[in-house]
């Protein structure tokens, strides 16, 4: 779909469900939320899932939300690349045909909706909707904008990762003119940190181990680590940058323990390493610099499965 026909989708549709993805980040949320009120702002009935509920480190981006009631008619992912990433809480809609769009920036998307915009060279998902926006002509909030923002600092990392575009920078500059306060939302994402969230990063930074000649970094959080620090998942987004951080370090992988036997990598690299080609060889994927996967078993032989296909990089 191009924008125009995606904006014909909006007109003629009504009772949308946005889905968002497990582990919610800042891109999911801020497009789910962005996009809901730009809906709703149409006149239209729309409500944003997740599986695992929504995190208190985004209820500046939920406050005074409020689900409505209706007839689900229209289901649109966004931020999605597969619909596995929707977790056990929206398992029922990765039955085929359920969702009737994708908006994602993901390579490595599997085209599971009835029409997708995928754009592997946006920065976000939410870079996307403020496109989309733009281009549809209706003028938008300044939540909207806060939302949309959000979406864009917290996938670029504060737009110091590779992915980071003059489009981003270009929408960044355009979006604080709506006058959010944009300067505290990134202290709260990129600079606030509870003690809980120390206490995590001391533990998993006393796990990391090397090899390959130091280039290799894999960091391990366990379930019982997670627990006795007493913080939400999503104070833990933004820890799988910790391997890559170290000097020499040219692929970081942080494992971190869904289930008693799950476990899932975030993978980030230099520029000499594709992430979401060695994440595909474990059936995962993402962006070239960050991608991700799950692997079963003991964390021994999560480990022996790491070590080896690092082993095949020949670093």
């Amino acid at each position: 779909m191009d924008f125009a026909q995606i904006g014909r989708c909006f007109e003629e549709n009504d009772c949308f469900t946005i889905l968002t993805h497990k582990s919610p980040d800042g891109d999911t949320l801020g497009a789910g939320f962005a996009l809901c009120a730009y809906l709703r702002d149409m006149g239209k009935k729309a409500n944003v899932l997740n599986g695992e509920g929504f995190p208190d480190r985004y209820s500046f981006m939920y406050e005074g939300y409020e689900p409505q009631e209706f007839e689900e008619k229209f289901v649109i992912a966004v931020d999605i690349a597969d619909p596995k990433l929707l977790g056990s809480g929206l398992a029922a809609y990765e039955e085929e045909g359920r969702i009737d769009l994708c908006i994602d920036h993901h390579i490595s998307n599997k085209y599971y909706a009835k029409e997708s915009f995928v754009d592997g060279n946006a920065s976000a998902a939410c870079l996307i909707l403020y496109e989309l926006f733009k281009e549809l002509g209706r003028p938008i909030s300044k939540h909207i904008a806060m939302c949309l923002y959000t979406g864009i600092a917290t996938d670029t990392g504060c737009f110091k990762y590779e992915n980071t575009t003059p489009a981003a920078h270009n929408a960044a500059a355009e979006l604080i003119q709506y006058g959010f306060g944009f300067s505290i939302i990134n202290r709260k994402m990129f600079d606030i940190k509870s003690h809980g969230r120390l206490a995590a990063e001391r533990l998993a930074a006393d796990t990391m181990e090397f090899f390959c000649d130091y280039k290799c970094a894999v960091m391990i959080l366990t379930t019982e680590m997670m627990d006795s620090c007493g913080i939400e998942p999503a104070e833990f987004e933004g820890m799988a940058s910790i391997p890559l951080s170290v000097e020499g370090v040219e692929i970081g992988v942080t494992v971190r323990q869904r289930h008693e036997q799950v476990w899932k990598l975030s993978v980030r690299t230099t520029e000499t390493i594709d992430a979401s080609a060695f994440c595909k060889q474990f059936g995962g994927g993402g962006h070239i610099r960050a991608a991700g996967c799950e692997l079963k078993g003991t964390l021994e032989q999560v480990r022996v499965q790491i070590t080896e296909a690092v082993g095949r990089l020949g670093l």
